[in-house]
């Protein structure tokens, strides 16, 4: 019987060799198409055609145009109008819709046999997390200049509290990229190790019980287990949309944070 090796399905691997790009001062870049850069590419693609093709504006929408206004509708009046305000969040929007509908459908296409879960590399998720981090920094010092300082500064203590609440608040901000890369990172790549196992309990034990006699209980197991495999897969679904949720909320708490900063502080 083979290994299990739960772990490999997270292994890149390249699809298509492509010669390095070499920058002065930088070194070589491998420029090769990976497992890893195909799905994301095909990810963008999806949500290309269908936006693309559900942007009708019926007055009577059909299914794919009630699907595309319902999701737009969650992310601007769920997510942005109510947590940064309708006004203010406007400009976020784009950038917060297609961070959520990128990684919704990354984590969902990582569902399907012999895919690859992009958000499974870590690599991927801090890009995401430093990227969504960067811009939070950059609004805040535009919208607020050094001003963006008191967000480390809770309003309404005194001098001395705030010497030592400044370097918590402080700590607590850098440690976000962190939190949001390894939030994700760890869902995605903890389900999947899950679901492999249990899978391979369904041929493992399926073919311990082809032995006969007492053996022939490992078909219990086996059909168990398949179960539990239907079960985590359903549970899947939902994280996978759920994960892409909570990346696209704490991205609007941020940016709230700076946004918003005169009011709260």
């Amino acid at each position: 019987m083979a290994a299990i090796q739960p772990m490999e399905q997270f292994m890149i691997h390249k699809i298509v060799d492509l010669p390095p790009v070499v920058i002065p001062g930088l070194g070589s870049i491998d420029m090769s198409i990976t497992n890893n850069v195909m799905f994301m590419l095909i990810a963008a693609a999806i949500i290309t055609v269908f936006f693309l093709t559900t942007a009708r504006g019926a007055l009577v929408p059909g299914r794919g145009q009630a699907l595309a206004e319902t999701l737009y509708g969650l992310v601007d009046k769920g997510l942005v109008g109510a947590m940064i305000g309708h006004g203010r969040g406007k400009p976020f929007l784009p950038f917060i819709f297609t961070l959520f509908s990128m990684i919704a459908v990354m984590n969902i296409i990582g569902l399907a046999p012999t895919s690859f879960t992009v958000t499974s590399q870590l690599s991927v998720t801090v890009a995401l997390a430093l990227m969504t981090f960067l811009i939070v920094v950059i609004v805040g010092f535009t919208r607020n200049g050094l001003g963006f300082f008191k967000l480390f500064v809770p309003g309404g203590v005194s001098i001395l509290m705030a010497c030592f609440l400044a370097p918590i608040e402080f700590i607590s901000f850098m440690v976000r990229p962190v939190t949001l890369a390894m939030r994700l990172f760890g869902n995605m790549i903890g389900g999947h190790v899950v679901m492999y196992m249990f899978a391979s309990f369904v041929i493992g034990l399926g073919a311990f019980a082809l032995h006969g006699g007492l053996a022939s209980l490992g078909f219990l197991g086996s059909a168990l287990s398949l179960a539990m495999v239907i079960a985590l897969y359903a549970l899947e679904f939902i994280v996978a949309f759920l994960q892409a949720f909570v990346f696209a909320a704490l991205t609007c708490t941020y940016l709230n944070d700076v946004v918003n900063l005169d009011h709260g502080h």
